[in-house]
């Protein structure tokens, strides 16, 4: 009988180990920080709102920055009259005189 005590304390000891084990791995995970969103459900679409927010401006800020680069280097290639580039910058502005002055082919 002395045994089957021995081996229910050793297994209790080895399951609370594991048990803590378990317990660390979800803190570290923060699982307590997503039941407590889920469970305010208000707060929760606030904050997916605002990081909405935050995606879309730093996408326009992002493209703004890209697309002042680009033309920024294509108004210098197309400064070194380059025949191939000067004349795919020559088309491009062509196109847009088109379609600003409202001509159609």
């Amino acid at each position: 009988m002395a045994n089957h005590e021995h081996d229910n304390g050793g297994s209790k000891t080895a399951e609370n180990g594991k048990l803590d084990t378990i317990i660390a791995m979800l803190e570290k995970a923060s699982i307590a920080e997503y039941v407590a969103m889920y469970r305010r459900p208000w707060r929760m679409l606030g904050m997916n709102f605002l990081l909405g927010v935050m995606r879309g401006f730093g996408f326009a800020v992002g493209f703004t920055i890209v697309g002042a680069v680009f033309l920024y280097f294509m108004s210098r290639i197309a400064a070194l009259n380059l025949p191939v580039v000067g004349e795919f910058v020559a088309e491009i502005a062509r196109i847009v005189q088109e379609e600003l002055s409202g001509v159609r082919r």
